[in-house]
């Protein structure tokens, strides 16, 4: 049985673009569990499913539903746990609890801010008014003022991302020789801003750069299925 996955979008529903959603679209596509994107706009969330969601992402798998990109990864190595592993036992998922938290604070701590204003764009003219309002009201000023100065600091987010750094200088993936679900949470949140921005975060040499590639190409490239912003 197919597996629906409740996806973000803009104003075009072929571009989702939400961090957690791509997270679970990875993970699916590891588990090797067919699944279709059912594409759903911020001011939609609240009536899929009549009303069961408040969030995405969110799964639909026959009788079952599922909230919570962790709790859903969670749910698919429970569920299916004779295809390949998202986790390497439970040492893995308390490490990958870690990257969750890790990606957060500095990934999208900078992302967010920087690239508020691509998504704003992104989005048709009840969302746009939605989340215009709902981040202004989150970050306590003007999505212009959130996102000016990103330039300036760009390379202390790049040299945030040193540990990162030097581990994918010694081995391809974050699970290793072989990703695993903490691969896909930070791989998520980079394709998060691939897809919504033309700004380049990373520099073409880093080692960094090359791991999201390699994400990108994973499962027959589907992170490739959807364009990067221009």
């Amino acid at each position: 049985m197919t597996i629906a996955l409740y996806d973000l979008v803009g104003a075009d529903e072929a571009r989702p673009f939400s961090p957690h959603c791509w997270k679970i679209a990875f993970a699916l596509a590891h588990k090797e569990l067919e699944f279709k994107s059912m594409p759903v706009r911020f001011t939609e969330i609240g009536k899929i499913e009549s009303g069961a969601f408040k969030t995405v992402p969110a799964i639909r798998d026959g009788e079952r539903l599922c909230v919570d990109s962790f709790q859903i990864a969670l749910y698919l190595e429970e569920t299916y746990p004779d295809l390949p592993p998202l986790f390497a036992g439970e040492g893995s998922k308390a490490l990958s609890r870690f990257i969750e938290k890790w990606a957060q604070a500095t990934l999208t701590g900078y992302i967010g801010p920087s690239l508020v204003l691509d998504v704003h764009d992104a989005l048709g003219p009840a969302d746009q008014e939605y989340f215009r309002g709902s981040r202004e009201k989150r970050f306590g000023r003007t999505l212009e003022e959130t996102a000016r100065g990103r330039e300036e600091r760009l390379e202390g987010f790049r040299a945030s991302l040193l540990p990162l750094r030097l581990m994918l200088s010694e081995q391809q993936f974050i699970g290793g020789q072989r990703p695993l679900f903490a691969d896909y949470i930070v791989a998520g949140i980079f394709q998060w801003a691939r897809v919504i921005s033309p700004f380049p975060l990373l520099a073409a040499e880093d080692p960094v750069a090359a791991w999201f590639e390699r994400c990108l190409d994973l499962h027959g490239g589907i992170g490739r299925r959807v364009p990067a912003a221009c």
